[in-house]
Parts: structure tokens; sequence; C-alpha cells
């Protein structure tokens, strides 16, 4: 079985690609530094640092694991590039919420960038899924577990 394609911004590959240089180079190094310590000062079977750093340590490593597939298996949106007559990921839209007449400002991002609070939806979520090629004046129609809503499209942009 292939792996899942992780369709990411170029915003969202270098913060991957940071964050994991960041747990190699530095964060490994203050672990180890951490357990050497906690080592010297002698019985490990009583030694609550040395637990706590191997367990930081393994958290690390398994951050550090999955940073390492989601980057082996990006595929770049080229936000540049995209397509401004339809909605697509890497899109910056502004919709109207028609049953509370209430503008809403959303990126469209793939499901590892997603982010509700930061306005960055995924293509693969309900309301992602309904915007994915609608046009400006669409009104898209979303099934959710609130029930129907419905979406006008008002405007598409290139993210910045």
């Amino acid at each position: 079985m292939e792996a899942k394609k992780n369709i990411l911004t170029y915003t969202g590959l270098r913060k991957y690609e940071d964050e994991l240089h960041d747990l190699k180079v530095v964060k490994r190094k203050e672990v180890a530094q951490k357990i050497k310590e906690a080592r010297e000062q002698g019985d490990l079977s009583e030694n609550a640092e040395y637990d706590a750093a191997k367990d930081e340590q393994r958290d690390i490593e398994t951050r550090i694991e999955e940073l390492e597939k989601i980057l082996k298996n990006a595929e770049v949106v080229v936000e540049d590039e995209v397509d401004l007559d339809k909605i697509s990921i890497g899109c910056q839209v502004k919709i109207l919420d028609m049953e509370y007449n209430e503008e809403l400002n959303y990126k469209l991002v793939g499901s590892t960038e997603a982010n509700s609070l930061k306005g960055k939806i995924s293509n693969e979520s309900p309301v992602g899924k309904a915007l994915i090629g609608a046009t400006i004046g669409q009104v898209v129609d979303v099934e959710t577990q609130a029930g129907a809503l419905q979406y006008k499209v008002l405007e598409i942009q290139r993210s910045n």
C-alpha cells in the first residue's frame, strides 16, 4: 500500500524542516547531556531525573520519526502558481455563512497543516471538501455533524 501524500504549503514544509533540524541538532544533545548528568548521580533505579530524561528522549525520537515520515511523503503546493479561478489547496478564501450572514476567512491546506484556531482548514474536512473547486459567487452545501450548512464564496486569493 502506498503511503498517503502529505500535502503541504511551502510555509508548512519549512516549519517541519526547521523543527526536524532543531530536534536532531539541539534537542538530542540537550537530552543526552541530561541523561549523562543523571547517570553521574549514581543509582538509576530510583533516579527521577534519569527517568524524565529517558522519557524526553523517547518523545524526541518519536517526533523525529513522525516528521521524517511527513517530509518523505510531502507534496508541496506552490502557492504562487495556484489557480485563482477556483478554490484549491494553498488559497485564502473569504466565504459568507448564509445562515448567520457572517464572513469567514480560511486558508485551505493539507490535513497535516490544518489548524482551525489559526484559520487553516484541511482539504479533507467537510468544509474544505465542499469548497475545493468552487468559484466566486458559488454557493456550496456542507454536511456536518451539526447539520447542513451553506456558504457563498466571496473571494479567492493567494495566501501570503
